[in-house]
């Protein structure tokens, strides 16, 4: 009896023996071996969060800070501590009810529409984005070809979403968990950011909710520093499908798949010297969401991966010459309109719009480019659906995406030709006989014909650009051929591409080629006529090209046959300003030689039109001397739609430094356009208020 005691005690003392021993060891594990040594008894999770770049800045030729960034903060999750509260689903739609309420914008990628009946939206995502959701149905064990209903439903029950909450509360819960889910073991996706740029209100309201594991995170939003310039600084926007597409692939830079990238205007033409590179911070958090550990990942290098700003660019464009050309701009075509009386038809009355542009002549950089009807680039997403359906159409680009008939300004480059072709010099004569009848039916009239039945007489070329008479150019034309017209036409920069960054039309030269192909596939007729050459010399006919383009075809002129590539961008310069990164250098894209004759005759007829010409009444006493051409465009054959207005000119005569081109949409005449160049050359030169503009095109004299 003692014996079997004693055995019985013995198996009870290695029984108990065995169950200390697998404590031990479940112990070891929960405190060794799952805490990496750390015998707090405190688990840890481990996120990584992307810290943004600040982009580079963009300034003027003065320094001026035209675009620059502001301070603001992301509210992001730690999907660890959310993901084990109790309740996390109550907290979430606590969340989405609340940015209903406040109208808050929140980053939701999960591809189904918001509310039933529900659909996939898989085709509003990049091919990244698609892939994380077919990663996520093989992680909750679902079919790729399971319907979106039925994964709503499937998702309700996996996340214990209640029956009575609604199908949009409850595809609004999921969508967050979704996004949550992804940053477990699904991908490598940084934390949740769940909304970028929220207000101080928005702010202070949601952080009230106290929900587990939102935290703030500094970030910076691009900040508008001017009201000017606003078809050319662009805008910042989240990628496309394409763009994403092609960034991802780009050699030698790291983009985030959210990241903001340039959508117009210079953010998009030097989006590769503006864009910084994010950083990777790695943050050890307690369950309950205290940070204990933070820092920079590093690199296959050791090197660590801090966030690096992007480059400043400095342009070309002068604030204060911006300033002048598109408040002036504005004035004179407000002050057309308040000319309208009802009923009745007033010249220049209907102004719809126009553009200016500013080069300086020796290096093809351009100092001004406005468009008018403009915008606020600050308030560009709110008011995007009211700006796109506004009279005028403000977000039209006149001064690189519109195409118009040159008028009178085209003349330079029919006296040129003329000469290079042998027909004239500057002293031959040409009798205005005021309605060119050559080839009748088809007739021309000169204005001054038109108007009182008179001529200019016999006139050179100087005379005839100085009184603009279309008589003397329409039968220039018919002495030479349209091949030479043409090359001269494409020598001086009209119908080429002028190498500006930003997109740009190139408009049409008329020639039989051009209209060939611009009519091949409409009820016009496409063949070339004789009368198409007659009205192509004064700038009529298929000539179209943009106010970018006349001010590079000015530049040529005052550069005798020099054209230059037109550009925005000075120099780029590191992000702390210590450091210049790359500067640009003027580049020549042809040369066309210009003869002593020729160059005497357009240059001598451009001083006239200024001193005792159509530009005569705003340059006559200009304190500099300027080279100037007026021009009249008609684009309708009704007679009570105005036509347009142009303007060019250069100066100082003798050593040119700085061309100005002005355009105006149904302005009436080129002449008034002149007031505008004046301006702008009384900010340049810092010269004072000389003149007025009191004659017309093609005037009586």
């Amino acid at each position: 009896m003692e014996r079997m005691t004693r055995v019985r005690a013995g198996a009870l003392l290695v029984l108990f023996s065995l169950i200390v021993c697998l404590f031990a060891l479940k112990l070891y594990e929960e405190q060794i071996i799952k805490t990496d040594g750390q015998t707090d008894n405190t688990k840890t999770f481990t996120t990584y969060t992307r810290v943004k770049a600040a982009r580079g800045e963009i300034l003027d030729c003065k320094g001026n800070v035209l675009v620059s960034n502001r301070a603001s903060y992301d509210l992001v999750f730690i999907h660890y501590v959310i993901l084990s509260a109790e309740g996390t689903n109550d907290y979430l739609l606590d969340l989405v009810e609340l940015c209903r309420q406040m109208e808050i914008p929140y980053n939701d990628h999960f591809p189904v529409t918001k509310d039933a009946p529900f659909a996939y939206t898989l085709s509003d995502y990049n091919s990244t984005w698609q892939g994380y959701f077919q990663s996520y149905l093989r992680e909750v064990d679902l079919d790729s070809d399971i319907s979106a209903p039925l994964l709503i439903k499937k998702l309700r029950e996996r996340y214990r979403i209640p029956q009575e909450w609604s199908d949009a509360d409850a595809r609004a819960v999921i969508g967050l968990r979704y996004e949550l889910d992804l940053r477990g073991d699904i991908t490598n996706l940084p934390n949740f950011v769940f909304c970028e740029d929220a207000s101080s209100e928005a702010l202070a309201a949601i952080l009230e909710l106290n929900i587990p594991g939102l935290k703030t995170e500094t970030s910076t939003v691009r900040e508008y520093n001017t009201q000017y310039a606003a078809h050319i600084l662009g805008y910042v926007g989240a990628m496309s499908k394409d763009q994403w597409e092609y960034y991802k692939g780009l050699e030698g830079q790291k983009y985030a798949m959210d990241a903001l990238v340039g959508q117009s205007g210079f953010e998009l033409a030097f989006e590769e010297y503006l864009h910084g590179t994010d950083g990777t911070r790695v943050d050890k958090y307690t369950v309950d969401g205290t940070l204990v550990e933070q820092y920079y990942l590093k690199d296959e290098n050791g090197v660590e991966q801090k966030p690096v700003s992007g480059k400043n660019v400095e342009l070309t464009i002068d604030l204060s010459l911006q300033r002048t050309a598109e408040d002036s701009l504005e004035a004179l075509i407000t002050a057309l309109r308040a000319t309208a009386v009802e009923g009745q038809y007033v010249d220049g009355a209907d102004v719809e719009g126009g553009a200016v542009v500013v080069m300086d002549v020796k290096t093809g950089r351009v100092l001004a480019c406005a468009s008018y009807p403009t915008f606020n680039l600050g308030t560009y997403f709110e008011d995007f659906d009211t700006l796109k359906e506004a009279e005028f159409a403000p977000l039209y680009n006149r001064a690189l995406q519109a195409t118009y008939a040159p008028g009178s300004t085209y003349k330079m480059s029919m006296v040129i030709a003329g000469v290079q072709a042998g027909e004239i010099d500057h002293t031959t004569l040409i009798e205005d006989k005021g309605i060119f009848t050559k080839y009748e039916p088809f007739t021309a009239n000169c204005l001054k014909w038109t108007l009182n039945h008179d001529t200019h007489g016999y006139i050179n070329a100087i005379q005839a650009l100085e009184k603009s008479c279309n008589y003397y150019f329409y039968e220039l034309s018919d002495r030479i051929s349209i091949n030479i017209m043409d090359s001269v036409a494409k020598g001086l920069g009209l119908g080429e591409s002028t190498g500006i960054e930003l997109g740009e039309e190139l408009g049409h030269r008329a020639n039989p080629d051009e209209k060939a192909e611009l009519y091949a596939n409409t009820q016009d007729d496409n063949r070339w006529y004789t009368a198409d050459k007659i009205m192509a010399s004064i700038g009529q006919s298929i000539n179209k090209f943009t106010p970018m383009q006349l001010c590079v075809y000015t530049s040529t002129l005052a550069n005798r046959g020099v054209r230059y590539k037109a550009t925005f961008l000075n120099r780029v310069v590191s992000s702390d300003y210590r450091e210049l990164e790359y500067e640009n250098e003027p580049q020549i894209l042809s040369k066309m030689t210009i003869s002593d004759e020729a160059y005497y005759a357009y240059t001598e007829g451009m001083r006239a039109v200024a001193k005792t010409g159509t530009a005569s009444g705003t340059f006559a006493k200009y304190p500099i001397e300027v080279a100037a051409k007026t021009g009249t465009a008609q684009h309708s054959n009704s007679k009570t739609v105005s036509d347009h207005g142009a303007f060019v000119c250069y100066a100082p005569f003798d050593d040119p430094e700085i061309a100005v081109v002005v355009y105006g949409e149904k302005a009436g005449h080129g002449t008034t356009m002149g007031q505008i160049a004046k301006e702008i050359l009384d900010t340049y030169f810092e010269n004072p208020e000389v003149g007025d503009v009191n004659t017309g095109e093609n005037t009586i004299s």
